[in-house]
């Protein structure tokens, strides 16, 4: 049995072993997008190479075998190196959305995809719950939102974009108007205590999140009522006070506490509310007109300087968000700030540093004209762009918001969430666009009953073609092409309906980047 070394720890491996199986057996993570278990190495990837002493060269571990006293370097500068140059490669000729057009240019970075399709089967309330993960206040937002994520739908150019803000407004109403709206669970209280100068969309959104945390907030403003411009700047005949109070009454039904008529620098000061908090926001909007109410907190040209990575000003513990730090014309933006200050808190608070990333790592299509776009439009609807039939003001009927939600094309990866390819990019830092060419054209292959094919995101790891031909499918997949341009497909020019029959789920199961995928993970329409 050899004994090998790998990042400085002895491995014993079984005779034959290779350096991958071995670091799997002391749960040593190698990265690998074509290794398929107990089967001959493909070496396709590239993904898996390690420095092995006395080597001149990288060598791939799924298939270097592991021998007594070999030294193995898993994690050094230029392993991970070149690794990410390979991912990057791969990434250079992989045509799929991670995640929707629509939710790359959301400011709040809500998952519309998923508010659609839950929307789309009359499941309202999952939906609600969907957004209320990254917007605090859809009602609000339903009513008053620029709308920017339409701006980015796919659909847009063929029969018009998604009502995206008007399926929010609905969810969030709808919920409202149940008699017991969505609370969502906090954790067990932390005893830490942050105090919010601000009541409107930044410190709300962020004392919503904070309590969620386990942590009790309280918001100071200026005003006797919370609310901030959207009780005091938008008229009423867009957004309603009641609507208003609905959303920050679930925010103070999780424990927040509100202390109006309370101007800082002259009731309370900066420095009073650090002895009894354990962590301040400054969300009060622009404050560039009075500085001397926060001693000690730098101002630049737009606004309070903070750490671009933590938001906190030069005083310890004391954060800025919204527009205390640059003039913001959108509401909601205000509201994705503040969730993006409720976890720099957080994690402050939890001694943690610097809050983890926000936004996790997609590639993009990018633009389709209306040709390339034809093999998404048969994932959507038929129905054109609904029209409340009440009029704007009283919003979507139930079955208005179905319909409409059942006109999304589904852009978004359904494999996103267990794409290695995307978990490995994210890992290794790759650049999605650094060896960028000329790309494919997109293709949609839905013929099989139980699987769709999407050929872009495929990068010939060779897993399915080897689970076909164990199975003896009687035509199967193979490769297609040479070199770097290598594709997998059905023989002949056939249909994937043809290729695979017996083994399609288990492709589709094995698939490392979602280009096999089954079907009931993205339902169609009707």
């Amino acid at each position: 049995m050899p004994t090998l070394t790998i990042d400085g720890r002895t491995v014993a491996a079984p005779e034959g072993a290779t350096i991958l199986e071995a670091a799997e057996l002391a749960d040593i993570q190698i990265p690998t997008l074509c290794y398929l278990p107990g089967r001959p190495a493909q070496t396709s990837c590239m993904l898996c190479v390690v420095r092995v002493e006395g080597v001149g060269r990288l060598l791939p571990a799924c298939a270097t075998r592991a021998t007594d006293g070999m030294v193995v370097h898993n994690e050094s500068d230029e392993v991970r190196k070149a690794r990410r140059t390979a991912i990057e490669l791969l990434l250079s000729d992989h045509l799929g959305d991670c995640i929707g057009p629509c939710q790359g240019v959301c400011p709040a970075h809500m998952d519309i995809p998923m508010m659609m399709r839950l929307t789309a089967e009359g499941r309202f309330r999952e939906a609600l719950i969907v957004v209320k993960e990254t917007i605090a206040l859809p009602a609000v937002l339903g009513r008053i939102c620029p709308e920017l994520c339409e701006k980015g739908c796919r659909r847009a150019a063929h029969d018009g974009a998604l009502s995206v803000c008007l399926t929010k407004r609905f969810v969030a109403d709808h919920d409202l108007a149940s008699g017991s709206p969505y609370l969502p669970q906090c954790a067990p209280p932390s005893g830490k205590r942050v105090a919010i100068i601000g009541s409107g969309p930044t410190g709300l959104a962020a004392a919503y999140y904070l309590q969620q945390m386990g942590h009790t907030c309280v918001l100071y403003d200026e005003h006797p009522l919370p609310g901030g411009n959207l009780r005091y700047a938008v008229p009423r005949d867009e957004l309603p006070e009641e609507v208003v109070d609905a959303e920050i009454e679930l925010i103070l039904r999780l424990g927040a506490t509100f202390v109006g008529d309370t101007r800082i620098g002259e009731q309370v000061s900066i420095g009073e509310l650090q002895g009894d908090f354990d962590a301040v926001l400054i969300a009060g909007g622009d404050l560039r007109g009075s500085p001397g109410l926060l001693p000690g907190i730098a101002f630049g040209p737009q606004g309070i300087k903070v750490n671009r990575a933590t938001m906190m000003t030069d005083l310890p513990g004391v954060f800025a968000a919204g527009g205390s730090l640059i003039p913001l014309r959108h509401a909601v933006r205000a509201v994705a700030d503040g969730r993006a200050a409720a976890h720099s808190i957080d994690a402050y608070l939890g001694g943690k540093g610097q809050p983890e990333r926000a936004r996790e790592f997609s590639v993009h299509i990018g633009h389709l004209d209306a040709a390339t776009v034809q093999p998404f439009l048969r994932l959507g609807s038929v129905t054109g762009r609904q029209t409340p039939e009440r009029g704007d003001g009283a919003g979507f009927t139930p079955e208005e918001a179905v319909a409409e939600a059942g006109r999304c094309l589904k852009c978004a990866c359904a494999r996103a969430d267990d794409c290695r390819l995307r978990m490995f990019a994210d890992l290794y830092d790759a650049h999605p666009v650094r060896y960028a060419g000329d790309r494919r054209s997109f293709e949609l292959d839905d013929s099989h009953p139980d699987i769709i094919f999407e050929p872009g995101k495929c990068i010939a790891c060779g897993i399915c073609v080897r689970i076909a031909a164990e199975a003896r499918e009687e035509l199967g997949i193979g490769f297609v092409g040479r070199g770097f341009g290598v594709r997998t497909a059905a023989p002949f020019n056939s249909a994937m309906v043809e290729g695979l029959r017996e083994v399609a789920l288990a492709c589709a199961d094995a698939c490392p980047t979602g280009a096999l995928i089954r079907r009931d993970r993205v339902k169609r329409p009707g």
